[in-house]
C-alpha cells in the first residue's frame, strides 16, 4: 500500500515541478523556483524511498541475516541529508537577492502556487497514515510537507507584492520556508543516525524494561541488555537473564512470559535471550539459552 500511495505522488509531483519551473522562470518569482526545486528533490526522494521498499522486501540470505531492511533507514538518511542541502541553498540564493530584489510577477506566481498547494495536499493525505510506521516513508512525508509549507509562503507572498509592491517579500517567504525545511530534515537525519547507531528506540525506557523482566516469576537477576532498532517498527533486545535453578522445559516459560511482555508493553518482537543460573560452575552458561524471534 505505501509504495502503490509514494508512485501516485511522485507522478504528481513530477507534473507539478514542471509548471513551477516554467512559472518561475517566466514571473520571476525565487519563491517559486525553490518550491520547484525542492520538488525536484522529492521526486529524487520519492524515487529512492520506491527504490528502498522495493530492495527492503527482499529475503533474508546467509550472510545478511536481517535481510535488506536497513535499506531503508540509509534512503530515509539520505533523504535527510539532501533536505538540509536544499535549505542551503534557498538561504544562499535569497541572500543574492536581498540587496537588489527584483521584480516579480505577481498573479502568475499565485496561480502556479495554488496548483502546488493543492497537488501537495493530495500527497500530504496519501502519505499521513504510512510515515508514522515508517521512517523512510515519513522522510518522503515531509518532502511533502515542506513543499505544501512552501506553497502557502509563496501565495502569502504573492499577494503582498501584489498589494504592496514590496519584491523583497520574496526572498523572506524563501528564507522561512528554508528554515521549515531544514527543521524537518534535522529531525530525519536524527532519528536515522539513532537507528543506524543501534541506540535504543525512543518511545523505550530501559529501566522500565528491565522492571517489566524482573517481575516475571523466576527471573533473579537481568544484565547486557541491548536494545535497538532494526528498521521503522521493529525492535529488538538482546539479554542475559540470571534464573532459578530448574529444569528445561520451566525456562522456557520464562522466557515465553518475558517475550509476551516485551511485545506487549515496548513493541519489541525480537528478542535472543541467554539463561544463566547461580549453580553454574565458575559462572558457565548453562545449556538451557533460549533464542526466540516473534514475527
Amino acid at each position: 500500500m505505501g509504495s502503490q500511495r509514494l508512485k501516485i505522488v511522485l507522478a504528481i509531483v513530477l507534473v507539478v515541478m514542471v509548471a513551477e519551473i516554467v512559472g518561475g522562470l517566466i514571473s520571476g518569482s525565487l519563491a517559486l523556483l525553490g518550491d520547484a526545486g525542492h520538488m525536484l528533490v522529492d521526486a529524487l526522494a520519492l524515487g529512492l524511498a520506491l527504490f528502498a521498499i522495493t530492495i527492503a522486501r527482499r529475503p533474508a540470505t546467509p550472510t545478511k541475516t536481517y535481510g535488506y531492511h536497513r535499506v531503508e533507514i540509509i534512503a530515509a538518511l539520505a533523504n535527510g541529508t539532501i533536505l538540509v542541502l536544499v535549505s542551503l541553498y534557498i538561504f544562499y540564493e535569497a541572500y543574492q537577492r536581498f540587496s537588489e530584489p527584483p521584480s516579480v510577477q505577481a498573479p502568475l506566481m499565485l496561480l502556479v502556487a495554488a496548483i502546488g498547494l493543492i497537488a501537495n495536499l493530495v500527497g500530504i493525505l496519501l502519505l499521513r497514515k504510512a510515515g508514522h510506521e515508517n521512517l523512510n516513508i515519513k522522510a518522503a512525508f515531509w518532502h511533502i510537507a515542506g513543499d505544501t509549507i512552501s506553497s502557502i509562503g509563496v501565495i502569502v507572498g504573492g499577494i503582498i507584492i501584489a498589494v504592496t509592491g514590496w519584491y523583497i517579500v520574496d526572498p523572506i517567504i524563501a528564507v522561512l520556508v528554508g528554515v521549515i525545511i531544514l527543521w524537518g530534515a534535522v529531525r530525519i537525519v536524527r532519528e536515522s543516525a539513532d537507528i543506524l547507531l543501534e541506540s535504543v528506540p525512543r518511545h523505550i525506557e530501559v529501566d522500565k524494561v528491565i522492571g517489566t523482566i524482573m517481575g516475571v516469576a523466576g527471573v533473579e537477576d537481568i544484565h547486557d541488555i541491548h536494545i535497538w532498532t532494526i528498521t521503522s517498527g521493529m525492535h529488538a533486545l538482546s539479554a542475559h537473564l540470571r534464573i532459578e535453578d530448574q529444569i528445561v522445559s520451566q525456562s522456557t516459560e520464562i522466557v515465553t512470559s518475558v517475550n509476551q511482555l516485551l511485545a506487549e508493553h515496548f513493541n519489541i518482537t525480537h528478542t535472543t535471550l541467554q539463561l544463566e543460573c547461580e549453580s553454574c560452575p565458575s559462572g558457565l552458561v548453562c545449556d538451557i539459552g533460549q533464542q526466540t524471534d516473534q514475527e
